[in-house]
């Protein structure tokens, strides 16, 4: 009997370590336990608090194998539904059983922001949700959101990636940022994702200093100071749902899913970047008003180039908005409305290579 016992737990013993080494542990998110091989769409509550409660809708799709895990977040902002509309598709195709390791779809994470068509802003707390990481669990509704998807999406992953497609009154042309710096974790990585969607720009953001990273803490300044590799995605403008847009998301993600080891399927060929650049400035406004744009749309710009002017609500002029840089203008406001410290253009920086 003893024999047998010892037998017995050995069998136990051994199929343990099989499945350890199959990476057959559950994944843990907010409470719940997602079994290899499966998927899962989930709803991480968001307290009360002083302002209502609302709900992160998750899909988490985990592979047999242990892996990566991989964090897509889309729709940080509201009303940018590209992202939206590619984290729906891409939680319905992507198969656990092709897959090793973890992909982790925030399908919204600004719920209210979506329901209300809100550009930018939260509208229970009109906070910008991209600006207020890592959040606050006793903060209001905005930071609660902030703290759940920092503590439950971005820690447990091993590479980040910042979804976005353009909010209204924006034109954009399509770029993928990707962290680097001696405060950023492994850029090379961050480059090779980055350069496997194929997008016309890439944009290395570095991270010198910890005000970099704290000042106005997006999510993807969030997954620098969690260690995580991560990338900023932008395709779209003006709130655009356009096939191409989506299409080209997934592909991204997918190809992502092969550079990361997470998929066999090669990535699928597209062009290289057109433009490769080191950082970029803003044109800040000092004036709120209508915005009159010069020229709204993305293009080379030279230092000194008059990019807009601002009127007050008599129709005066108080502000002519000028390039202080040569550059190429990667995405801007469209007017009429600015308010005082908006982004009219941001300015990508030319460079001879990484």
């Amino acid at each position: 009997m003893t024999t047998l016992r010892l037998l017995l737990a050995a069998l136990l013993l051994l199929t343990g370590q099989a499945l350890a080494a199959a990476g057959a542990a559950p994944f843990a998110i907010a409470g719940e336990r997602v079994a290899p091989g499966t998927r899962a769409d989930l709803r991480i509550l968001v307290p009360a608090g002083v302002d209502g409660e609302t709900f992160i809708p998750v899909s988490v799709i985990h592979g047999r194998e242990a892996g990566p895990v991989l964090a897509m977040v889309a729709g940080v902002h509201g009303f940018e539904f590209a992202s939206i509309l590619a984290a729906e598709r891409l939680a319905e195709q992507v198969d656990p059983a092709r897959i090793k390791g973890t992909l982790v779809i925030v399908r919204v994470a600004n719920i209210p922001g979506f329901e209300g068509r809100s550009p930018n802003v939260n509208p229970v707390d009109r906070k910008n949700l991209n600006r207020v990481f890592p959040g606050d669990p006793q903060g209001t509704q905005t930071q609660r959101i902030a703290d759940l998807i920092a503590r439950e999406v971005v820690a447990p992953s091993t590479f980040l990636m910042d979804v976005h497609s353009g909010d209204g009154a924006e034109f954009l042309d399509a770029f993928v940022g990707a962290y680097g710096g001696p405060l950023a974790t492994d850029f090379p990585l961050a480059l090779a994702v980055a350069r496997g969607f194929g997008f016309p720009n890439i944009v290395r953001y570095s991270m010198e200093t910890q005000a970099q990273i704290d000042s106005g803490r997006s999510l993807n300044r969030q997954g620098v100071a969690m260690g995580k590799p991560t990338i900023l995605i932008e395709i779209g403008q003006n709130g655009s749902r356009e096939e191409g847009h989506v299409a080209a998301i997934v592909t991204g993600v997918e190809n992502a899913l092969a550079i990361l080891g997470m998929a066999d399927a090669p990535p699928r060929g597209g062009a290289g970047p057109a433009r490769e650049f080191n950082g970029t400035t803003s044109v800040l406004a000092n004036y709120a008003g209508v915005f009159h744009p010069v020229d709204a749309r993305p293009r080379a710009i030279s230092k000194g180039e008059l990019l807009g002017i601002i009127r007050d609500y008599s129709g005066r002029e108080v502000e002519r908005l000028v390039s202080s840089v040569d550059g190429y203008a990667l995405y801007g406001i469209t007017g009429p409305p600015v308010e005082a410290g908006d982004s009219v253009v941001t300015i990508a920086l030319h460079t001879a290579g990484f």
